[in-house]
């Protein structure tokens, strides 16, 4: 089962002509998935030939204007085409006022169900096939959450030749037994899927977090992420100018990803639009010192998240 990050835009603030605002693509097989949407997300969708009219979900992490200003237009794109399925936007207070006056004032056609749900306490927010999302406060200038997709536990590897040894039949039978179901045999005997199967295995995380200051509980809800995005918005030398603005240097985020057990890789986003491309390398140099797992992310990037077994 695929399960792959698109980088929509990397930037803060405002947008730059190769640096679209804040919004993140996940896919999980045919199911999409969008975290934030800056303006400049249609185009990066565009550009990507992204099935945008399958996203099930928008998780907004909160109302500021460069983390929410391309909702109306996915709203209004989303009305061009056929759709059956409802479209769920989760955030914190305020959203569903945000999207009803949108809706109001820039009297949009919407010809599909929306469903706005805002958190009004930190947990699991939405629950897929196999899978779950929880949200966990940010600490900003107004409330603000992270989110984590995380997988439920597979099944672990059929053995083929324990159910040989067993002589079990291959067919239903050896079907039941990797969908975890115990079976009997037409001798009578009483086949458990742990006879055939070896332990259950992880599945995969992914975590998104911006804007907020670096915090100590942040650590706790991306552990064990296979990719955690996060803001790298200034550079150390301007850790007092973060923390005024409450945001978080690069530096800071490194710190939180290697105080994570178990983050594979942290990716970096939500840049000041002071830094030019050229300068972004002195926000890696100084993440990749606490975090040598540490990238930058760019507008249209992909990011396969693979399973570790």
């Amino acid at each position: 089962m695929n399960l792959e990050a698109f980088i929509l835009g990397c930037g803060g603030m405002m947008p730059l002509p190769n640096r679209h605002l804040t919004s993140v693509l996940l896919r999980r097989e045919g199911e999409l998935f969008l975290f934030d949407c800056g303006e400049g997300t249609q185009v990066s969708l565009r550009r990507l030939n992204l099935r945008w009219k399958k996203i099930s979900v928008i998780f907004i992490s909160h109302t500021h204007a460069d983390h929410v200003t391309g909702i109306p237009g996915l709203l209004m794109l989303s009305s061009q085409v056929d759709r059956d399925e409802p479209l769920y936007i989760i955030g914190p207070p305020r959203i569903a006022e945000y999207i009803d006056a949108s809706r109001r004032i820039l009297d949009m056609y919407i010809n599909y169900e929306i469903i706005v749900q805002e958190i009004t306490s930190p947990g699991i927010v939405y629950r897929g096939d196999g899978f779950y999302v929880r949200s966990f406060p940010l600490s900003h200038t107004k409330p603000c959450f992270g989110y984590a997709l995380e997988e439920e536990m597979r099944p672990g590897e059929f053995h083929p030749e324990k159910a040989k040894s067993l002589n079990i039949p291959m067919g239903k039978l050896w079907g039941k037994l990797q969908d975890g179901e115990t079976i009997q045999t037409e001798d009578g005997r009483t086949i458990k899927p742990d006879d055939v199967m070896g332990k259950p295995r992880m599945g995969r995380k992914f975590s998104f977090v911006t804007d907020s200051l670096a915090v100590p509980e942040i650590s706790t809800h991306v552990m064990g992420s296979d990719l955690f995005i996060c803001e790298g918005m200034f550079s150390r030398e301007l850790t007092e100018d973060a923390h005024s603005k409450k945001h978080m240097t690069a530096w800071e985020a490194a710190g939180l990803a290697a105080a994570s057990a178990g983050v594979k890789k942290l990716a970096l986003i939500h840049y000041s639009p002071r830094y030019t491309e050229h300068e972004l390398k002195k926000i890696l140099d100084e993440a990749k010192e606490v975090f040598p797992e540490t990238v930058l992310t760019r507008d249209r990037m992909v990011f396969p998240i693979d399973y570790i077994d």
